[in-house]
This record gives structure tokens, C-alpha cells and sequence, in this order.
């Protein structure tokens, strides 16, 4: 498998996974009951708003890069998320807008952003030898 095969593959999988840590710390923040059926149903507008990010970007040609794909990854999620959320009668409120917000930013562009970090620091220790 090509490595950007690779890392598109593991870049959709780490979104996923902490959108779905996201919706689940939040739950349990909340002390909110039925664990799995309810992280999906806290999760599943800020996934397709994700997944909109990711297609309004072509975030596979360069899913790592914090820009254009992190950064539309994480607005599609918030904006394409809150709206899902406001036509299906769930909470949006100021509050849970700014918190998600953050909070998503930090998981989807801190992972991107450490590996962006992660890969300067190797090059520039290969230069040096």
C-alpha cells in the first residue's frame, strides 16, 4: 500500500476515534447513561460534519497537513455538527458550542499538529548525518 494510502487510512481512523472520545468524555461529564447507543448519538453530527470537512478539502491528498485538512476537518465538524444538531432538536447552546469547539480543535489539529512536529524533528536530525 502507498504510504499516503497509509496515512489517509490512519488520519480517518485517528478523527474518528476522537470525535468518538470527544462525545463519550462529554457523556460522561454529563453522567449521561447508555454508554455505547448514546456516544454515537452525541457523535454522529460532528462525524458527518467531519466527513464534509474532508470532502470539501480533499483532505486524502495530504490528511496529516494541519492546513487545508486539518482545519476543515475540525470546522466541518463544529459548523456542519451544531447545525446537525440544531435540526434534530439536540442542545446548542453557547456554552457546549465553545467547548466543542476546543475541544475538537485540540484533537484534530494537536494529533496533526505533532505529527508535522514529529517529522521536522526527524528530517532535521537526517540532515545533520
Amino acid at each position: 500500500m502507498p504510504d499516503y494510502k497509509k496515512r489517509w487510512i490512519i488520519a480517518a481512523a485517528a478523527d474518528l476515534v476522537l470525535i468518538l472520545a470527544f462525545a463519550a468524555i462529554g457523556r460522561d461529564a454529563h453522567a449521561r447513561g447508555d454508554i455505547l447507543g448514546g456516544v454515537f448519538l452525541t457523535a454522529w453530527p460532528f462525524l458527518a460534519g467531519a466527513a464534509v470537512g474532508w470532502l470539501a478539502s480533499r483532505a486524502w491528498k495530504d490528511a496529516l497537513a494541519l492546513w487545508p485538512s486539518g482545519v476543515s476537518v475540525w470546522i466541518g465538524a463544529v459548523l456542519v455538527g451544531m447545525l446537525l444538531r440544531a435540526v434534530t432538536n439536540q442542545t446548542v447552546v453557547l456554552p457546549f458550542i465553545i467547548v466543542a469547539t476546543l475541544a475538537l480543535g485540540l484533537f484534530l489539529l494537536g494529533y496533526r499538529a505533532l505529527t508535522a512536529f514529529a517529522a521536522r524533528l526527524s528530517r532535521n536530525r537526517l540532515s545533520r548525518h
